[in-house]
């Protein structure tokens, strides 16, 4: 059994949905869970992990607001003396097309979804670093991996998530600090009137949240995306195909474009480890090795 008995963990979000749902299996499992929220639904949260026999506090606030976010992790490390992770859950929609959606509306999504994880890692970081251990989740989405009608802001500030997972991950590793990504279908007050009951039923949010409590153990990976829904469970993976050689033909934008079928060829695709291998890739194809 994966336990987490005497680690400290903050979920963002976690007055309800997918939110209250990862905090108690992390509460089960034995963390002491900091549960953030807007409103009073926080305190109901800490209520029933308490009930349970579990520990918990709650701090409400947004996570787009730094200074709150700062007073959040300063109070969980002077109550507890450290924190071990860092699940940033919390959302919002503002759904349009991108042609009758406002500015405000993109900005609003992006400060939630991207900076209020930044803000809540950048707050935690050197607390992990200095204890040489540490497990972060974000929480992208298919949306921003694969693209959805009418969520340009959400999809943007999902998929830029991943990026920041990549780098922070790479950023993190000689700290024993793992980030990953997580992308659920669930059931949560977003999704209100767009599903049937019947496969609400199937997307409840406990259904997710054991792939959550994966990346966030003790032997979690590094670098994951991980899809999950109703008991299921699907890796993305970030391949660069192949590719072609211009050669004697380098300037020439036909012929790329003769050779397109060829570039975009799945066979013998890669997952590079960062971003120099795709130079290292490209230098190759022209003969060249780098020192």
């Amino acid at each position: 059994m994966l336990r987490l008995d005497g680690q400290v963990a903050i979920v963002t979000g976690a007055g309800g949905g997918l939110g209250r749902a990862h905090a108690h299996l992390l509460a089960a499992r034995g963390a002491k869970v900091v549960i953030n929220d807007m409103g009073d639904a926080a305190s109901s949260v800490v209520e029933e992990i308490r009930t349970a026999g579990g520990e918990a506090v709650a701090a409400r606030g947004s996570v787009s607001d730094h200074v709150f976010v700062q007073a959040m992790v300063d109070d969980a490390n002077k109550r507890w003396g450290r924190i071990d992770i860092l699940v940033n859950n919390a959302g919002i929609l503002r759904d349009r097309t991108f042609a009758k959606m406002d500015l405000e509306d993109f900005r609003a999504v992006v400060d939630v979804h991207l900076m209020g994880a930044v803000n809540c890692t950048k707050a935690v970081w050197d607390t992990m670093r200095k204890q040489s251990y540490g497990r972060i989740v974000m929480t992208t989405s298919s949306s921003g991996l694969f693209g959805n009608f009418g969520q340009s802001n959400y999809a943007a500030a999902k998929m830029a998530l991943v990026g920041l997972m990549q780098t922070l991950g790479l950023e993190g590793e000689k700290h024993n600090i793992r980030v990953n990504c997580l992308a659920p279908t669930a059931a949560t007050s977003m999704m209100d009137g767009i599903l049937p009951e019947r496969e609400l039923q199937l997307l409840r949010p406990e259904f997710v949240s054991p792939g959550m409590l994966a990346l966030v153990h003790g032997e979690a990976p590094n670098r994951v995306i991980l899809c999950a829904g109703a008991g299921g469970y699907e890796a993305v993976k970030i391949n660069m195909t192949r590719g072609i050689f211009l050669g004697e033909n380098v300037n020439s934008p036909e012929a790329l474009v003769e050779g397109w079928a060829d570039m975009m060829d799945d066979e013998g695709a890669c997952t590079p480890e960062n971003a120099l291998q795709q130079s290292e890739l490209e230098l190759g194809k022209a003969g060249y090795r780098r020192p």
